[in-house]
This record gives C-alpha cells, sequence and structure tokens, in this order.
C-alpha cells in the first residue's frame, strides 16, 4: 500500500507531519493543534524520549499519535506500543488513531482483557499490527504465550501513567519496559507527574524533555462546578429531583463502587428513568454497546465507576454528577474532564455530605478553583432513617430557646475547666461571659471544613 499523494497543507503539516497524516487530522476536523500537540509532537518526531504532563480533554492521544503514524513502518509489526490502564481507553485511543491514520498504511490493533484469548491471537497473527494497543496485563500474557514480541518495538508510550500506578501497575509496567532492547523511545504522558513516576522516568528514559501545559486547568475552568450539601441517606431523592427538574441533556453519574453503581441504576429505572450502568464487572461486549450508544447520542444517564469510565471520549455529555465524592481530589479532575470536551462548556455537580468540608477544599486546591454551593429550597429532604438517628448528633435545647430550635455549641469560656493564665488577658482581667454587646452581624459561611 502506498501512501496518497495528494498534498494537504494545515498547521499540523508545520509541525513536521507528512501529508497522508495531516489528510485523516483534516478529515478528523481538527483545525489548529493544541497547545501539547504543538510541544510535544516536533520532540516525538525528533525521537528524544519525553515526559508530558496534559489532563483529559487536551488532544494528547493526537499529540502521542500523530507521530507514531508519521515515523510507522509498514513493514515492520509491532513496532510502536501503547500502554494504557484499561479496556475502554484501549479502544478509544485504537479508535482515535484509526481515525487519524485512515490515510496511512499503518494497522494498529487493541488488545486487553475480557475479549476471548484465541480470537484476540488469531486476529494480531492476521492482522501483524504495526501499532500496539494495550493493558499491562494482557500485553504481558500474550508475550508470555510467545505471541508477541517485543524484538521489533522502537517506540513505547505510556498514556495516563498515574492511573495505571495507582491501580496497580507498577511491576507490569517495570517488567514490560524492562523487556524492550535498547535504543527504543519512550514517551510518558501523564495527568500529574508525582516523584514516582519522575524515578521511572530516570530509570527507562534517556536524557527526557519534560513538558507541562496549562491546557488541564483551561479545561476544568470550561466546566461549571457546584456542590450540593447533602446527607447520604438523601443522595438518591436528590438525584432523581435533579434530573427531573434540571432535565440535562446527557448525565454522567460516578459511584465509588461497583454495587452503589448498580443499587443507583436499579433505583432510578423503578422511577422512569432511562438509565445504563456501566462498570469493571460488566461482560465486555455489553461495556461495549453501552459505549456506542453514548456515542450516537441515544441514552440520557450512565451511572458509571472511575475505572470502567476511564476510556469515555463523548462530546455530547452535557453534565457530570459525582452522586459520591472521590476520596483521591485527582480522580475528580479526571472525572469532571469527561464534559466540556472538544471547546464545548460542561457542567459538574457534587454531591457533598456535612463531614466532607475537608475533600472538598482539596479538590478545590488541586483544581485551583472555588466551587460555589448550589441551593435547591424546594427539595425535601427526607426523615433521618432510624439506624443514623443515633449516630447524629444532639445539640442541647438551649434554656429560654424558642421550641423547636436547638441551642448553639457552647460558648469557649464555658468550656474551659483548667486554670487561665491571667497574663494572657489585656489588664489581666479574664472575663466571665459572653460580652454585653455584640456588633450583630452575620456572615453566611461556606461550609464547615
Amino acid at each position: 500500500m502506498t501512501e496518497p499523494t495528494q498534498t494537504v497543507q494545515s498547521p499540523f503539516s508545520d509541525l513536521g507531519l507528512r501529508s497522508s497524516v495531516c489528510r485523516g487530522v483534516a478529515e478528523a476536523g481538527f483545525e489548529q493543534p493544541t497547545d501539547i500537540q504543538a510541544r510535544l509532537i516536533p520532540l516525538i518526531l525528533s525521537g528524544r524520549d519525553v515526559l508530558g504532563q496534559a489532563r483529559t480533554g487536551t488532544g494528547k492521544t493526537a499529540a502521542f499519535g500523530l507521530p507514531l503514524l508519521h515515523l510507522g513502518d509498514p513493514d515492520v509489526p509491532t513496532e510502536a506500543l501503547i500502554l494504557v490502564p484499561t479496556r475502554e481507553l484501549a479502544m478509544q485511543v485504537d479508535t482515535e488513531i484509526g481515525k487519524l491514520g485512515r490515510y496511512t498504511p499503518i494497522r494498529s490493533q487493541p488488545i486487553y482483557g475480557g475479549q476471548r484469548l484465541r480470537s484476540q491471537i488469531a486476529e494480531f497473527e492476521k492482522r501483524k499490527p504495526n501499532l500496539i494497543v494495550g493493558t499491562p496485563g494482557r500485553v504481558m500474557d500474550l508475550h508470555d504465550r510467545r505471541v508477541l514480541s517485543y524484538a521489533n518495538i522502537r517506540r513505547v508510550v505510556l498514556d495516563e501513567v498515574d492511573r495505571m500506578l495507582d491501580i496497580g501497575f507498577r511491576e507490569d509496567i517495570r517488567r514490560i519496559l524492562g523487556g524492550i532492547k535498547r535504543p527504543a523511545q519512550f514517551i510518558f504522558v501523564s495527568a500529574t507527574i508525582t516523584d514516582e513516576i519522575e524515578t521511572l522516568a530516570r530509570k527507562f528514559m534517556s536524557d527526557p524533555e519534560k513538558i507541562t501545559t496549562s491546557e488541564g486547568a483551561l479545561t476544568v475552568r470550561q466546566v461549571e462546578q457546584k456542590y450540593i450539601t447533602v446527607q447520604p441517606w438523601d443522595k438518591r431523592s436528590l438525584l432523581m429531583h435533579l434530573l427531573k427538574h434540571e432535565e440535562p441533556d446527557l448525565t454522567l453519574v460516578f459511584c465509588r463502587t461497583k454495587e452503589t453503581v448498580d443499587r443507583l441504576a436499579r433505583h432510578l429505572g423503578k422511577h422512569g428513568v432511562e438509565v445504563h450502568s456501566l462498570h469493571g464487572d460488566m461482560p465486555q461486549s455489553k461495556r461495549n454497546a453501552i459505549v456506542r450508544k453514548l456515542r450516537s447520542g441515544h441514552l440520557s444517564v450512565v451511572v458509571a465507576s472511575d475505572l470502567a469510565a476511564r476510556g469515555l471520549d463523548v462530546s455530547g455529555i452535557s453534565h457530570v454528577i459525582n452522586f459520591d465524592l472521590p476520596e483521591d481530589p485527582e480522580v475528580y479532575i479526571h472525572r469532571i474532564g469527561r464534559t466540556a470536551r472538544a471547546g464545548k462548556s460542561g457542567i459538574a455537580w457534587s454531591f457533598v455530605a456535612p463531614d466532607q468540608g475537608k475533600l472538598l477544599t482539596a479538590i478545590e486546591m488541586l483544581a485551583n478553583v472555588e466551587i460555589g454551593e448550589l441551593e435547591y429550597p424546594d427539595f425535601v429532604p427526607g426523615p433521618v432513617p432510624e439506624d443514623k438517628r443515633a449516630e447524629m448528633p444532639k445539640a442541647p435545647k438551649a434554656e429560654g430557646a424558642p421550641a423547636g430550635r436547638a441551642a448553639g455549641p457552647e460558648p469557649v469560656w464555658q468550656k474551659e475547666e483548667t486554670e487561665i493564665d491571667a497574663e494572657k488577658f489585656p489588664g489581666g482581667v479574664v472575663p466571665s461571659g459572653p460580652p454585653r454587646r455584640r456588633l450583630g452581624g452575620r456572615m453566611k459561611s461556606r461550609r464547615g471544613r
């Protein structure tokens, strides 16, 4: 197969990409390279090892995929390897590279767990792909079976390195990288660059170029972020209230566990919501079908776990709802990055329990944004469950206070039982009670932190 001779002039050709690659870029709808693309592509084309920081939604797949298509040799099988943390991301990256490289002779194939091993091996041996997109576990499996050889690999990309390390692929990554012959080019792409990633880069890279972009912050700022204070037992009712009154176009609801995903999806379904669940225990064929429906715009609400949604790249997602606030603030950034794709705006709502103020503050610090509170005065919370009443703090009724109003916390001077150092007070006069007059002003606090 030979490359078409048609010449395509675009800003991407200025980066050094050949005409066949630029033609695929133009048909995919890309007009101008993003910051990460403009900086990463020339470095990869030059053969440098690169450690790049880029968040979801910044065009990072094209940033490493385009130079791999440009540099690929159609006569060399398994010349490049892209490692990703999940099956969905493997399929997503392979699909995007296939679209970008439609006018090149480079063949790619995704390999991941959850598919029948025999059929995957048969396709691999038949197609002899030049570029492999795979999860570490399946790559190692095919290598141990002597199906996938590392002998021809010249370029290796680790996409979303931070997430691969988080979910336990440390030793697998070291084994794979350690089995690749030198010299080879290594490209690491990660939303965050931690000390562990720096150490991994020093071990396997040769004088890497480190680049960071500000596009992650821009992506976050394109999302209108709000939090809603709610007790855990009221979250399902609040979600129903939001879906009925706000009528979002396409909503992605995140939960921490697979069990919560299934329970919440069943609850919404019983109340007339068209909903699908998406998590790691589902058969791969069913997960693929849901993702296809998402991309075609045939779904309205999807309840998902973090791991299952890692490869989602659907431009029509209007709302992301954090039904469960993630314990890792970085996961929050990945979640809300599912909306506000391709320059569009998006909305992210987070359900926050009264005792999660510190976690919300940590998220704000990482995102470098203040998340405002969204109030729904027409939402009526339900009664406190019997098993939760004993855990609820009970405030004593203030003497002389109106019926139904609980007393506030005891003033500090009523709590102090120990001996007080009078020298710490002006004139040595220790107050015995609250001041007789106060300014009377009120300040509405955002939340307890």
